[in-house]
């Protein structure tokens, strides 16, 4: 991952520990591509997760070292979430990375598991909010002091005034629920949010480095509903169809592999059967 603010702890003994790439667009490039073929060749593959929304230096400077190392196991791995739902989705791949799964299929894991995330956060004002759509009616709003948000940016964006009895739609199947907080009380979330969406427990955890910007405020508190248990994830996982890359062998799931990027050759279609009043051939004269 490229920020240690993703690096959540491990929630059990079998999970594999982060590696982070902090700093890679400022370390000279020479430097940066031997620290990622050193990673390659002590874990055999890498899946790098990085938030869409990260400087572009940071995905360029990814994108270079891979081209220069010519390398099919690396893979990088942007879903569009904020920075706790991302901290949390790096978390799961690491707790299947300690599974008899390929890597390809631990890799192409983090599109399916994006589906069971739910993530937003309570924000004091929504005044720089770009992530999610904001209306003028809460742009006016968030000028009145006291003012509190309620924002989910995934699955489906919304944003609320928050309020006792107000809240944002949740999961429908059982999740644990973890908060990270910045200047503002999270009474919202933790007396509104968790009873609605029926969470099973709750966590807390400090507030990533990149949560201010992502969110445009310091007032804010970052949530993120998940499947905590390795069992459910893993069932998730293995219930998929799997297949193998044309291109690089490897076992993924989906319809594109996250190490080379191809996707499966096209079926070619069945030849077409004669039908009455259809060209016919002439028979040779004898």
């Amino acid at each position: 991952m490229t920020g240690a603010g993703l690096a959540l702890p491990a929630q059990d003994e079998r999970t594999v520990p982060p590696v982070v790439l902090e700093g890679i667009e400022s370390r000279p490039l020479d430097e940066a591509v031997a620290a990622v073929q050193q990673l390659v060749e002590g874990y055999g593959h890498l899946v790098v997760v990085c938030a869409k929304a990260a400087p572009a230096a940071v995905v360029q400077r990814l994108y270079t070292v891979r081209a220069l190392l010519e390398s099919d196991r690396i893979a990088l791995f942007q879903p569009d979430l904020p920075p706790l739902g991302l901290a949390v989705l790096a978390r799961q791949l690491r707790q299947l990375a300690s599974c008899d799964l390929g890597p390809g299929v631990v890799a192409s894991a983090g599109r399916l598991l994006t589906h069971y995330i739910h993530a937003g956060a309570l924000l004091g004002t929504v005044a720089r909010l770009d992530h999610v759509p904001v209306t003028l009616t809460s742009h006016a709003r968030s000028w009145v002091p006291g003012s509190q948000f309620a924002v989910l940016a995934h699955p489906q964006p919304q944003l609320v005034k928050a309020g006792p009895g107000v809240t944002v739609p949740g999961p429908e199947f059982g999740t644990w629920l973890l908060l990270a907080k910045g200047q503002l009380p999270a009474e919202w979330v933790t007396e509104t949010l968790a009873p609605a969406w029926r969470t099973q427990g709750l966590r807390e955890t400090p507030l990533p480095a990149e949560s201010a910007r992502w969110w445009g405020t310091n007032k804010v508190v970052e949530f993120c509903a998940y499947l905590p248990d390795l069992s459910v994830l893993y069932q998730l996982v293995t219930s998929v169809r799997q297949s193998v890359c044309h291109w690089c062998g490897i076992d993924v799931i989906g319809d594109r592999c996250v190490f080379c990027s191809a996707t499966p050759p096209p079926v070619p279609e069945p030849p077409r059967a004669l039908t009455p009043g259809g060209p016919r051939h002439a028979l040779p004269a004898g």
